[in-house]
């Protein structure tokens, strides 16, 4: 029996066999041409295939994983077409007269390495993005087709590393969870595992050995145990059938109300990312949508979605979830979520740089395009808006402002909307300090507590070097979310909490006598923290 510490993806267990996963290798040899023309049109055409599988796969995630882990090949798309990777491609046909395979090989090397060498670590894990795009192509430019894996029996995936291609292509009914060597936590493949809900663990050393071999993934203490003695397998065994059983039993907590022992209703709420989450929301059981992270609109537009286009997604999400209340995020671009066509530039620390409620103000045009598309919205059901990155006051009342110009121009085209709710997300120490004051030009606080941690320790969330002492347990954080909640009480300010931290179930007891209103968590997360909720006395 051996033991592998690694880093989890999700906190989950699986038991199975190994399927050791190695690359299709693609033997490309160069080739010398005399007819540069032809092979730039060979590169075309494969393209174009790749287009298509891109957008095949796009539609089948977005039935498994929804809009969000969909997005991801609509960036594989973008990236494909890509001006400065199409150029470098015809550059090396043309200059070296080479075979378009060498040409999308060596393009794909020098993108990909350009992106691992970056600072930023999102940046760096686009680098497995690059060269799964580069790989698809030269597959097809050599006339091959990846098989489907024909195994009847769930298997553990093992493999040095994976695309999200790969993920999603898989058969989920017989995957039961993956263990790769390389990637991180930020990697589109991690996001998409715990979108799937598949146990994962990163940073492991694998070989091909291992393949056959029965394995544990022990996503709780982040560890993968191999050839498991009898005693640990059947330890292990009884921890997943009481997991399983307890999956069972919270069903039965659907359609209970989110009300303490001393009868305090608490919000239940649900965080999204894009119109093809709300089906989770609504069979987990959610109050509401506490956070709508809008952003994604513009992720995934290769120029600035219309005032129309984000009407129909907002309205869809709001008409959906009928009377129950959908929080909608304004923009929250910046730091690690870019989209090029805003051309924010270079920053040496863009986390605490150009970004969210910042470029709405500095671009009101566009801020008032995303305010009328959800006061349109809001005429189909409960709507409320969220301002995030606020530091001022006088950031506060002109976002207000804004929206009053909103309405106006509304008013004019005779357009009609509802009443909204305006709040404001609690993210930096500033914010905290100056939460007595906030609270009374807005109606609600949502604490973003991920940011908050990472402002309050001065630790950059994306630095895998810092995990180990960014604690959002920290007492100076916990501190910072009890002077919001009485600050926000003491003018009438309905308090949440909509980061990470709103699902560690350690802590719910905790924010419930903190006096917090509403917790919005992901979708999975609602009945283990309605359980909590109910089991829980507030005043002793």
């Amino acid at each position: 029996m051996k033991v592998y510490p690694g880093k989890s993806i999700l906190k989950e267990i699986a038991i199975g066999r190994i399927q050791f996963h190695s690359k299709e290798e693609h033997t490309v040899s160069r080739e010398s041409i005399s007819d540069t023309k032809q092979e730039w049109e060979r590169y075309l055409k494969a393209k174009e295939q790749a287009a298509d599988e891109l957008n095949t796969l796009y539609e089948k995630a977005l039935k498994e994983v929804g809009e969000t882990g969909a997005a991801i090949f609509e960036v594989h798309g973008m990236m494909l077409d890509d001006d400065d990777f199409n150029d470098s491609v015809k550059n090396i046909i043309e200059a070296q007269e080479v075979n378009a395979e060498y040409a999308v090989a060596s393009t794909g090397d020098n993108f990909s390495q350009m992106f691992a060498q970056m600072d930023d670590e999102y940046f760096q894990a686009r680098s497995a993005d690059i060269k799964d795009i580069a790989e698809r192509v030269v597959r097809i430019l050599l006339g091959k087709h990846k098989e489907q894996n024909t195994d009847n029996e769930p298997f553990i995936l093992v493999a040095e590393d994976l695309a999200p291609s790969e993920t999603v292509q898989m058969d989920k009914s017989k995957l039961l969870g993956f263990v790769t060597e390389l990637g991180s936590s930020n990697s589109h493949t991690a996001i998409l595992a715990r979108t799937m809900n598949i146990p994962a663990l990163i940073g492991i050393p694998v070989s091909e050995e291992m393949d056959g071999m029965l394995a544990i993934i022990d996503g709780v203490e982040g560890k993968m145990i191999l050839e498991p003695d009898a005693a640990v397998l059947e330890e292990y065994r009884k921890k997943k059938a009481e997991s399983e059983k307890r999956k069972v039993l919270l069903q039965q907590l659907k359609g209970k109300e989110d009300i303490t022992l001393d009868g305090k209703k608490i919000r239940l709420y649900a965080n999204i990312g894009g119109i093809g989450d709300v089906a989770s929301v609504l069979s987990n059981d959610a109050d509401g949508i506490g956070l709508f992270r809008s952003e994604f609109l513009y992720l995934e537009k290769e120029t600035y979605p219309t005032e129309e286009e984000q009407f129909q997604a907002y309205r869809t999400v709001v008409e959906t979830m009928g009377k129950k209340k959908v929080i909608i995020r304004t923009l929250d671009i910046g730091a690690d979520k870019q989209a090029d066509y805003f051309q924010l530039g270079h920053e040496d620390n863009p986390a605490m740089g150009y970004r969210a409620i910042r470029i709405c103000l500095d671009r009101p045009e566009i801020f008032k395009t995303q305010l009328r598309a959800i006061l349109m919205a809001s005429a189909y059901g409960n709507v409320g808006i969220m301002y995030p990155m606020i530091i001022s006051v006088e950031e506060v009342i002109r976002a207000k402002q804004y929206l009053e110009e909103a309405k106006a121009q509304l008013d004019q085209r005779g357009i009609r909307y509802g009443e909204v709710e305006q709040g404001i997300m609690i993210e930096t120490p500033a914010s905290v300090m100056i939460s007595g004051q906030l609270a009374k030009e807005v109606d609600f606080f949502s604490i973003g507590t991920n940011d908050l941690t990472q402002y309050t320790l001065a630790i950059d969330r994306q630095n895998a070097k810092l995990d180990n002492i960014y604690d959002s347990h920290h007492p100076a954080v916990l501190e910072m979310i009890r002077m919001t909640v009485e600050n926000g009480h003491k003018e009438n300010c309905w308090v949440g909490i909509c980061g990470e931290l709103g699902a560690d179930t350690t802590l719910t007891e905790t924010f419930l006598k903190m006096g917090v209103d509403e917790l919005s968590v992901s979708p999975g997360r609602v009945l283990p923290i309605r359980e909590i909720i109910r089991n829980t006395r507030i005043n002793p």
